[in-house]
């Protein structure tokens, strides 16, 4: 889900060309169907993915979809959740309109989603289940005032999911990304250290998928200086990000 553009359509090609059989999905249609055949063009048996247009902000089209999408294929392996939106927002600039809208579509479009689709995956009892949140959920970081929030509660809700599905043989993934170049990040008007492309996000997350990791975090010479100053005290963590991003 989210596989129109960035790392969900980067995932969907390198996904296609090691064979596996796809159903993607996104608000887009139009922008799936060029994905679908590029995706095509790289499979091994020229297999087309399987076009399912969902919002995930929209209850009916997330129960219709997740009908559909169980319908067309008997077990899904793999469940990836990569929707999201993405609002710059600071403090003199709050609106709570682009607010809801961001928590509408980042952490309840997960939940609608998860709802429909846990209940298939545990009559089959086994599968995966991958939701992206990102680095922004750490700490909070400018910029990031309404985005943040949505992936704090994200890692939390995974954190949780594991813990109920893991014995019923259900693996679950949590991916947080650093920044990656895409049309959301664009708006940024800082430095994105440790910039990577979709490609590179998609290929980190299929070694952790390989590797059998709870959290896919990348990269990890950015995140891991994250996960560290998200301990720090208060006054020392404010400072630091204050002089790395100039805000």
């Amino acid at each position: 889900i989210g596989a129109s553009s960035g790392i969900g359509e980067a995932c969907a090609k390198k996904l296609s060309a090691l064979g596996a059989n796809l159903i993607i999905s996104s608000r887009r249609p139009e922008s799936l169907e060029k994905v679908a055949l590029i995706c095509q063009q790289l499979h091994i048996n020229k297999a087309k993915p399987h076009i399912i247009p969902t919002d995930v902000t929209d209850d009916q089209s997330v129960i219709a979809a997740c009908h559909l999408a169980f319908d067309h294929s008997v077990k899904i392996d793999l469940l990836l959740v990569l929707s999201g939106i993405y609002e710059p927002m600071r403090a003199d600039q709050f609106e709570f309109s682009k607010a809801f809208k961001t928590v509408n579509t980042n952490l309840l479009g997960v939940m609608r989603v998860i709802a429909q689709a846990v209940p298939h995956m545990i009559a089959q009892q086994n599968g995966h289940i991958a939701i992206t949140a990102s680095v922004a959920g750490y700490s909070g970081l400018p910029n990031a005032l309404s985005y943040g929030p949505t992936k704090a509660a994200l890692i939390n809700f995974t954190e949780s999911l594991y813990y109920d599905l893991k014995p019923k043989g259900i693996s679950v993934h949590l991916i947080s990304p650093g920044f990656v170049e895409t049309p959301l990040v664009a708006q940024n008007d800082f430095p994105m250290p440790a910039l990577i492309s979709p490609e590179k996000a998609a290929a980190e997350i299929l070694k952790g998928w390989r590797k059998g990791e709870f959290h896919i975090h990348f990269p990890k010479r950015f995140t891991l200086w994250l996960k560290l100053m998200s301990h720090l005290p208060h006054w020392l963590y404010f400072k630091l990000v204050r002089r790395a991003t100039g805000l």
